[in-house]
């Protein structure tokens, strides 16, 4: 018998889906979300305030896609426990999660403190964790999900200012794997999605630094830094029928500067 098997339907399309990202009020969030719904998806979006997600909710529907706004605090379990039952009463389903919602404290490491540490640890890793296994425990029952986490370049490389960030981006890829181990009999793909350097709220007093933006942009590969489209395709990849083989992974869309080269020194 031939391996080779017809897909019901075009690899990236995500028509009937139904994808819950958080951390959806602002920032790459909303792009993830936006290349979601235009792929097909009707969305989940989420905040820790639901009425911060109204003009999002609009965006959205405008596509002709259905939304359900909700309040998550990814740092709060009984807000967890809420959110599945919350969608499943409204969608009667959970295809694809995005764990977004993250957040940074930039200080040097000396000067960390101990609740500096617990809110970039708390939000980032451990509500990647908790929240997954929630819907996890759905998309078991259904042998079927596409969990995507957030991660980022600082995954696999070190910068100084982001020691409890880059702790907890690490411990994000490593969940990853572990995550993808322990659910791939069950049909769930479990891969993290690693931007580099791109703009965003928590970052953008960077960027007003011209110097700071040209050095950056002279070690990355592709000479810029990224702009929040540029993680379209992947997430839609991830979350897809083009993935289905693919578990475990973490994905850097990062110009190239995390293959760790410099430009050679010109010849005397």
């Amino acid at each position: 018998m031939s391996l080779e098997t017809t897909p019901s339907r075009p690899l990236f399309d995500l028509s009937g889906r139904v994808a819950v990202v958080t951390g959806t009020s602002r920032g790459l969030g909303q792009y993830l979300a936006r290349a979601l719904a235009r792929a097909g998806a009707d969305l989940v979006i989420t905040s820790r305030t639901r009425e911060s997600l109204a003009p999002f909710q609009r965006e959205i529907e405008a596509l002709g896609r259905r939304v359900l706004p909700l309040a998550l605090d990814v740092r709060n379990r009984e807000s967890i426990d809420q959110l599945v039952p919350a969608v499943l009463a409204h969608f009667g389903r959970i295809d694809i999660l995005v764990n977004n919602a993250g957040c940074n404290v930039r200080k040097p490491a000396v000067e960390v403190t101990w609740d500096d540490w617990n809110l970039i640890l708390d939000t980032n890793l451990r509500g990647t964790f908790f929240v997954s296994q929630a819907v996890a425990r759905h998309m078991i029952t259904r042998k079927y999900g596409r969990i995507i986490n957030i991660g980022s370049v600082t995954c696999v490389a070190g910068y100084a200012g982001l020691a409890p960030y880059g702790a907890s981006r690490g411990g994000v890829k490593q969940l990853t794997m572990s995550l993808a181990d322990d659910w791939g009999v069950h049909g769930i793909t479990v891969n993290c999605l690693a931007p580099g350097w791109f703009k965003t709220a928590q970052n953008a007093v960077m960027y007003e630094n011209q110097e700071w933006v040209d050095y950056l942009s002279d070690r990355i590969p592709l000479k810029r830094p990224g702009r929040p489209t540029d993680l379209d395709g992947a997430v839609v990849f991830l979350a897809s029928d083009a993935s289905e083989y693919v578990t475990a992974q973490t994905l850097l869309v990062d110009g190239g500067i995390s293959g760790g080269a410099t430009r050679a020194l010109p010849r005397k």
